[in-house]
């Protein structure tokens, strides 16, 4: 599983960070940085949990 972010949607909400936090995070620069972009298959429910309930659709899983 790979993660992607589109940074031209991403509003740097923290939604992601906040269920996915070991994945995801909004520096104090108010950007998204992908942490691990080939997380493990362990955090797959929480990764996409954290694409599902993005509010800008800025996040896919790829394979």
């Amino acid at each position: 599983m790979r993660v992607v972010a589109d940074y031209d949607l991403c509003e740097s909400n923290g939604v992601c960070e906040a269920l996915a936090p070991t994945v995801f995070e909004v520096g104090e620069d108010d950007y998204l940085y992908v942490l691990q972009e080939e997380p493990s298959e362990e955090l797959r429910a929480d990764v996409e949990a954290a694409v599902d309930r993005c509010p800008k659709q800025a996040l896919r899983l790829e394979g």
